[in-house]
């Protein structure tokens, strides 16, 4: 049978994803960074190969099981995702003199009266929320397009915070919905989205069931002309009133003298028309344009079609203040969030957690390379330099599924343990590990090994994107916005 999946379900997903932030029983995420190695083609433990493409043209990620165990194994480090962080957005779309924007009607897709066609949109449109009937013009404000003066180009901007319907000098008529704020202009506008919120003001003022906009789909002909008011808005509302103007015994225009309330859908009745005076006029079909419930205004996120969220975190250098856990000496070409891992085996909730490995080297240890292979002879473990602190003989390191990255010559992934030299491929650099059991630099030790902050493969992976390369820097700061789309 036909069925559909309706943009309420979109926009219900989208604030479960948003509420989940805040909640009593809160979901915790954290946006992971990660892949300091190059996107190539990797040998696994079977001789064959997997092609991951290259940093100048990396593959799209897999939704598969795989997919997400592999994206643990080069974890550099993650932070947690605050409400603070979270934003609903809708595509970013700049007012432009000389284009030709839609208008907001609420029966875009369905069928034509007395036809099989659909009611689509000037740009071609068959669903609201793909036509362009909204903009954010040069003050950061946002205004929904009610009328485009029959498909005529903008040339006016709109401007202007009041809740009353605004009509510029082009013939245009719109509605005043929000402002973006500072904060939000810092850190939920992008080239393509920007945030989207409801203005309590102009909430308040929104009239549920008003008619406002009435359209001419046929102006029929034979009818006296003159303005011929106080004909009734027909319906499910009350109270609605129109005046209608014919001109060369056709209608030229409609205007709304009391919109009226409680309407879900409207007619005006050319029997009405006739009777307040426009003697003998035939074939007039008037299209009422119906608000969403509430009136416009009245909850913008739903109304602009609000089913994206937008992420935004900051990556300050090493996150100094939050125990240093990113390195900034390696690159990153991997992005995730991770929904409720584990940290010690427990829910994580720091703000910042270390995802790789780490050894405390005793002794004068050479100078290790970033991203160099790294052995060690008596176990056998193979790994690669993520970070080499030298200040405090620290090698940070990671161990992936492929040869030269973590496999063994026995196609295992062996842990390096004990207190046997390790040494580095490129740099012939050399280093004993410590027996200490001590916390240096933030880093917790045992017997010279520390474990990674977070617990790989804990938690659901429930985004990743690869990249080309971003270099990092101890005086660079990384802002990362994701859009999800629900």
């Amino acid at each position: 049978m036909p069925a559909i999946i309706t943009n309420k379900f979109r926009r219900h997903n989208a604030s479960q994803f948003v509420e989940s932030f805040s909640e009593t029983a809160n979901t915790v995420y954290y946006m992971g960074l990660g892949r300091p190695q190059p996107f190539s083609t990797a040998t696994r433990g079977d001789s064959r190969t997997d092609n991951e493409g290259t940093d100048t043209s990396p593959l799209t990620p897999v939704d598969s099981i795989q997919e997400e165990f592999y994206s643990f194994d080069d974890l550099l480090a993650a932070k947690r995702i605050t409400t603070s962080d979270v934003s609903f957005a809708i595509p970013r779309r700049n007012w432009t003199t000389g284009t030709v924007y839609d208008y907001y009607r609420h029966d875009y897709g369905n069928r034509v009266t007395g036809g099989t066609t659909t009611q689509t949109a000037n740009s071609g449109a068959t669903n609201l929320f793909d036509a362009t009937f909204y903009v954010l013009n040069s003050a950061n404000n946002v205004y929904k397009v009610l009328d485009n003066n029959g498909n005529a180009a903008s040339t006016v901007e709109p401007t202007g915070t009041s809740t009353s319907i605004l009509t510029t000098g082009d013939g245009y008529k719109w509605k005043f919905m929000y402002s973006l704020s500072a904060s939000q202009q810092v850190n939920f506008l992008s080239t393509d989205f920007m945030a989207v919120a409801t203005d309590s003001t102009v909430s308040s003022a929104a009239v549920d069931g008003a008619i406002n906009i009435v359209k001419i789909k046929t102006a029929g002909s034979n009818g006296s002309d003159g303005t011929h008011a106080n004909i009734d808005i027909r319906g499910d509302g009350t109270g609605g009133k129109v005046s209608v103007t014919v001109s060369s015994g056709a209608v030229s225009a409609v205007t709304v003298t009391t919109p009226g309330t409680g309407y879900t859908f409207a007619y005006i009745r050319v029997a009405d028309i006739v009777a307040a005076g426009a003697t003998n006029l035939t074939g007039t079909e008037l299209d009422v344009i119906i608000e969403p419930k509430g009136g416009h205004g009245k909850d913008a996120v739903d109304e602009l079609g609000g089913f994206f969220v937008m992420t935004n975190t900051n990556f300050e250098g090493a996150e100094t203040s939050n125990s240093g856990d990113f390195n900034t000496t390696n690159d990153f070409r991997r992005v995730s969030i991770i929904k409720d891992p584990k940290s010690g085996g427990s829910a994580a909730t720091a703000t910042t957690l270390r995802g790789v490995k780490a050894i405390l080297l005793s002794g004068s240890p050479g100078s290790f390379t970033v991203d160099e292979k790294i052995t060690q002879a008596s176990t056998g473990a193979v790994g690669r330099v993520v970070e080499f602190d030298s200040t405090n003989k620290i090698l940070y390191y990671i161990q992936t599924r492929f040869n030269n990255f973590g496999l063994d010559t026995n196609g295992n992934l062996t842990a390096f343990s004990g207190t046997n030299t390790i040494t580095g491929a490129d740099s012939s650099a050399t280093g004993t590990p410590s027996s200490s059991t001590s916390t240096v630099d933030s880093v917790s030790f045992t017997s010279g090994y520390a474990a990674s902050e977070l617990d790989h493969d804990s938690g659901d992976v429930v985004y990743i994107e690869n990249r080309a390369p971003i270099t990092r820097a101890s005086d660079q700061t990384e802002n990362v916005k994701l859009v999800i789309e629900f």
